[in-house]
């Protein structure tokens, strides 16, 4: 595929184009955007094979997990999307209430944004930008994907994949790095979806406040996410779980385990576990087995591994890597306190302090985790699940699991999002339809039968009874 050289003019005609599209209002006809929402799910189908080969060569990502985590999580968006749309995308009816009588029926229409713009991120390329323009598709819009500059196999791939697929006046991507997406960010675009760091969110944002453009955040947040273990929790469990999802992607998922908080009755006895959890799943020396995935780039390496070695004295398992494949090992360090450094920013990597506590302590764990910014996700293993719910519904953060971790994001129906320092907005299933739509209130009049009530002149002894009415219909 030709490389193209994206300049201002160049990304502003693409966008032109598809706001003319979009007036044709081809795309308001849900039938329609069912066959788009067919048609990539062909695409995706016919590109798996290169998918699992760019995920492997940008991340280094075993073809499993790369059908698990990206390729057939998409086709799954897809067939939900196809499944729920004409229920969703059907106009609203309700009564407009005696007030407005004699016009007794309002609609409430779901109607596209117009040209939207996807910004997506490196650690998971298909799922965060396919997975967003089902979204986008689904509500009737137009949509532009800048796609990561770090993933320059997967780029290569969503480009063909998409230009085989739709018309670039429909969907197209743009590649390129941040210059590129400055680029974007000089367009009115009608809506914007971003996933990734809080620090590049609050740069778009301000760009975006200058058309007042409606956004979607999807953010990893400031402090990261916590993992909770208390002392009554099945440790083998926990410990088999939490190390499944510290290997994915080499730790970097926006609602990976960022720290996990261990009851210091039982810290011992899980960090054993948790290392030979580990070691089951990916070996002793984690960077040396093939199937272990790789961090995005040599700065991320580097980053990695010289965070590791100042908390060197405290590293009880993993601590060592390799620079030339960017492998570093699943690291357990240990113990940590809840105010050391690591444990107050976003990790992104295999890094995984454990902070011990004192179980009788743990309200004064939550508290510390509330007083920071809010996670994109919070896991809590315990025996006691009824403590765990009451804590889920009093805490604030994205979405999160008890005894488990990760899978609320597969579950059908549910949104995902953040909130705070972790995002805006949300998405998945009818969530990600009403994100990409507005809803349109419309009112159906009657001309005839019509009441002078809310007309003047409200004085004089024949008025009288409109005070009275009005107190009575808006009481």
């Amino acid at each position: 595929m030709i490389k193209i050289e994206w300049t201002q003019e160049l990304v502003h005609q693409t966008v032109e184009d598809q706001k003319k599209f979009f007036r044709t209002g081809e795309t308001l006809d849900v039938n329609w955007r069912i066959a788009q929402l067919r048609k990539l799910k062909a695409a995706v189908k016919s590109h798996e094979a290169q998918m699992a080969r760019a995920l492997g060569e940008d991340l280094g990502r075993h073809p499993t997990e790369a059908y698990l985590c990206d390729i057939g999580a998409i086709i799954l968006e897809i067939n939900e999307t196809i499944r729920g749309l004409k229920r969703w995308a059907s106009p609203e009816i309700h009564y407009s209430g005696m007030l407005c009588f004699p016009s007794m029926m309002t609609k409430v229409y779901k109607m596209p944004y117009g040209t939207t713009l996807i910004i997506s991120p490196f650690n998971f390329p298909f799922l965060l930008s396919l997975g967003v323009l089902i979204a986008a598709i689904a509500g009737g819009n137009t949509a532009v994907i800048k796609a990561s500059s770090r993933t320059p196999a997967c780029t290569a791939v969503l480009r063909e994949l998409i230009k085989d697929t739709f018309s670039p006046d429909y969907v197209t991507v743009i590649a390129g790095g941040h210059d590129v997406a400055d680029m974007c960010l000089e367009e009115r675009f009608d809506k914007i979806f971003y996933t990734g760091s809080p620090k590049v969110a609050k740069h778009i944002m301000e760009r975006a406040s200058v058309n007042l453009t409606p956004l979607a955040l999807e953010l990893g947040g400031e402090t990261g996410n916590w993992c909770i273990v208390r002392k009554d929790a099945d440790l083998d469990d926990a410990a088999r779980k939490i190390a499944f999802f510290k290997i994915c992607n080499s730790g970097q998922v926006c609602i990976n385990v960022n720290q996990v908080a261990v009851a210091e009755e039982v810290a011992d006895e899980f960090v054993d576990k948790l290392k030979a959890a580990i070691v089951q799943q990916i070996g002793e020396q984690p960077h040396t087995n093939p199937e272990y995935p790789r961090l995005i780039t040599e700065a991320a390496y580097r980053k990695c591994a010289d965070e590791a070695e100042l908390y060197r004295d405290r590293i009880v398992f993993g601590g060592t890597g390799d620079a030339s494949s960017c492998r570093y090992d699943t690291t357990i360090i240990y113990p940590v306190k809840p105010d050391e450094e690591i444990v107050k920013h976003e990790l992104f990597c295999p890094l995984l302090p454990v902070v011990p506590y004192k179980d009788a302590e743990i309200d004064s764990l939550l508290e510390t985790i509330a007083s920071r910014e809010h996670g994109l996700a919070l896991y809590i293993f315990t025996g006691d699940t009824k403590w765990a719910e009451q804590v889920m519904r009093t805490q604030q953060f994205g979405g999160g699991c008890i005894n488990e971790v990760c899978i609320h994001l597969m579950v059908k129906g549910v949104p995902f999002n953040g909130t705070g320092h972790s995002g805006m907005g949300a998405y998945h299933g009818e969530w990600g339809f009403r994100e990409f739509t507005h809803p349109q209130t419309v009112l159906f009049g009657n001309t005839k039968f019509n009441l002078p009530l809310r007309e003047h002149p409200y004085s004089g002894i024949k008025n009288a009874y409109k005070d009275k009415m009005v107190r009575f219909f808006e009481r």
